[in-house]
């Protein structure tokens, strides 16, 4: 854990270096901030970096915002329920210390007040990826559907796989 926050840590500082190297404001290397994200926000699409995990379907931005998944929830890490620490691992892995693009649908917010959106690192639709390795359920609540049929047939295969939620094994030790 204590190498993990190291490394996002060094993460946040390179950034930060190149980012003042190349004559930028260290808020733009960061991300969208309050001012600029109105019009980001408008347009359903923007790209930040992330700064934390913190379980396997919500992270935190370099910004301090925090984002839901859409369409997707995985088990709990307080308490811990089974294949809570593998999806949050899993999440980790694919976004944390990265600059991914998040996709926004219909509703911007959720009842905590977390940003609502699809995560892309790369060409990686993390939202679908957590369900396709079996860590993640499909829950969608209309009118942010989107990508509904993408995520119940990544399920279904997890299933008949058998990974993951889906398996009679038991979850990974941490």
């Amino acid at each position: 854990m204590t190498a993990m926050r190291s490394r996002t840590t060094r993460t946040l500082i390179i950034v930060a270096l190149v980012a003042f190297a190349a004559g930028w404001s260290l808020h733009s290397a960061l991300g969208p901030g309050a001012r600029s994200r109105t019009r980001d926000l408008q347009a359903g699409e923007f790209e930040a970096l992330c700064a934390r995990v913190i379980d396997g379907d919500t992270i935190e931005l370099a910004d301090g915002e925090h984002v839901r998944y859409i369409g997707i929830d995985t088990p709990e890490m307080r308490p811990v329920e089974a294949w809570a620490e593998a999806a949050t691992a899993a999440n980790r892995e694919l976004v944390e210390g990265r600059v991914v693009r998040l996709e926004l649908d219909v509703q911007e917010r959720d009842r905590y007040g977390r940003l609502l959106a699809y995560v892309w690192a790369g060409d990686v639709l993390v939202n679908q990826e957590l369900v396709r390795r079996g860590l993640a359920q499909v829950s969608t609540y209309p009118p942010d559907v989107r990508y509904e049929q993408r995520f119940l047939a990544a399920q279904r295969a997890a299933r008949q796989a058998g990974r993951g939620l889906w398996s009679d094994a038991a979850p990974p030790a941490p």
